[in-house]
């Protein structure tokens, strides 16, 4: 965005610019005023006919003042411009000064002395209204990115553990003790043992598959014989 200075025309059209824009002004502003006041001052039932008398004769002189007040100013902007081979703010409190002082000369010095003051001090105001605005409707575009950052590393989730803390390296599972295999292994023998031996690895062949199957003992079978 602009500043108030580079967002206006070069300097010999910027008079004509503000020229216009000066007159558009000062007709609307003009008309709207003196239609509300021609409506309080006329009589009941002529009310809307004295608000339009009153914009049609006075709209157009208070848009011509503004339409000079803007030719001078814009006259004496570019002239300071011209002198100082910069644009800057103090080009418009100069103009505004000289302005003031220039329209009131006729009334003698004291008076053009206090319009070029109230002049001055009207667009150092104006001008520091534009260029705070200015810098806050800039201000945004000059922050800085924030970029969101990962979550930290909870317990439980994708890649993590449960019981394990953010941040902690893994901890390797134990392997099986000898004591538990041989347990095991005791337990096997044990219960082989009880219902006839223990059961043997099958043995893989490259032909077939055999399985060995082991039988009880059978007991003696009783004989009737009298002896």
């Amino acid at each position: 965005m602009g500043t108030p200075e580079t967002s206006r025309e070069p300097c010999p059209d910027r008079i004509l610019d503000d020229i216009g824009g000066a007159f558009g002004m000062g007709a609307v502003g003009g008309a709207a005023f003196h239609f509300l006041k021609g409506v309080y001052n006329s009589p009941t039932g002529a009310r809307l006919i004295g608000g339009t008398q009153a914009v049609r004769m006075n709209a157009p002189r208070v848009g011509g003042s503004f339409a000079v007040w803007g030719g001078l100013f814009s006259t004496f902007d570019c002239t300071m411009v011209y002198v100082r081979q910069k644009e800057d703010p103090w080009n418009s409190i100069i103009a505004g000064a000289a302005t003031g002082g220039f329209l009131s000369m006729r009334q003698g010095l004291g008076a053009a002395s206090r319009s070029a003051i109230f002049g001055g001090v009207l667009l150092a105001l104006i001008e520091g209204a534009g260029i705070m605005l200015n810098k806050v409707l800039s201000a945004p575009q000059n922050m800085p990115i924030m970029m969101e950052e990962p979550a930290p590393n909870m317990a439980g989730m994708p890649g993590i553990p449960m019981g394990q803390l953010p941040g902690q390296a893994p901890v390797p599972s134990a392997p099986p003790t000898p004591a538990a295999s041989s347990s095991s292994s005791s337990s096997s023998s044990w219960f082989g043992g009880l219902f006839g031996g223990e059961k043997k690895p099958e043995t893989a062949s490259s032909g077939s598959k055999t399985e060995v199957l082991e039988s009880f003992d059978a007991p003696p079978v009783p004989s009737f014989e009298y002896k």
